[in-house]
């Protein structure tokens, strides 16, 4: 059941009171975008985020009818550096079997399929972008209001690249224990390949699912303070169509 919803500046944000009623109304909506789409367009490409975040949108989406998924190619916002292919931490391998694997998508391009961790890498995936543009992200927030890894330290509203090599700060990388991903924080890989913000945000549709009390202050900065790179969430904001799906206690410092 939705209990709440409103408008912070272009931001439409929706409250839920539990994060499966978050993560199946998100992929109701999400699925009937990708129908239109589909409708008018003979490809469709979609970024999607792998997090924990994510799950129950994701195991919704898979499950809608009507959606032509063998005109649809998949792409994903982030990747750790340093890991083994095979690795089950990499994000790549996440969404393959959460999503990629349960559909008969087009096409899944990955993000340092290879492993090789290299500036060309970078530039890469930025032409396969640029030869596809993205229609759809499908996103998060960070607990420091990154959005993929593009930390407040590294976030840049008008990057002029799509794909870059960054740093993780500390608090990213206490998120990825608090996920359960690592264990320690010592474990998480320092480096990473991120699309940028103006590549997330050029999406003509953003939906973006956010639920857990530990995002309540990511959510509380991202609605009420300046839209700026020292919150990167706040630029949803500006986005022409994008909808923040919050449960009550993502949502509880907002209420």
């Amino acid at each position: 059941m939705m209990i709440q919803e409103f408008l912070k500046d272009q931001l439409k944000v929706k409250i839920y009171s539990t994060r499966r009623e978050m993560g199946n109304s998100a992929a109701v909506m999400a699925a009937h975008c990708l129908r239109e789409l589909l409708q008018h367009k003979d490809e469709v490409n979609i970024i999607f985020a792998a997090a924990a975040s994510q799950l129950e949108f994701l195991e919704a989406i898979a499950l809608e009818e009507g959606i032509a998924w063998n005109r649809v190619n998949a792409f994903h916002m982030d990747e750790y550096t340093g890991l083994p292919v095979s690795h089950p931490q990499r994000f790549g391998n996440f969404l393959n079997e959460k999503i990629f694997s349960k559909l008969p998508l087009k096409e899944v391009y990955y993000l340092n399929e290879t492993g090789d961790d290299t500036e060309a890498e970078s530039r890469r995936y930025a032409a396969l972008l640029e030869q596809m543009p993205p229609d759809v992200t499908f996103m998060g927030i960070g607990e420091n209001t990154h959005l993929a890894f593009n930390d407040p330290h590294v976030a840049d509203f008008n990057d002029p690249v799509l794909v870059k090599i960054i740093d993780l700060d500390e608090p990213c990388k206490l998120q990825q224990v608090h996920d359960g991903c690592f264990s320690t924080v010592a474990e998480v890989p320092s480096w990473a390949y991120t699309l940028t913000i103006p590549a997330l945000l050029q999406s003509k549709h953003i939906f973006c699912m956010v639920p857990g009390k530990n995002k309540a202050q990511a959510i509380k900065y991202t609605l009420t303070e300046n839209i700026s790179a020292r919150y990167p969430s706040t630029s949803l904001r500006n986005h022409a169509d994008a909808t923040l799906f919050l449960d009550q206690d993502s949502a509880s410092l907002v209420l």
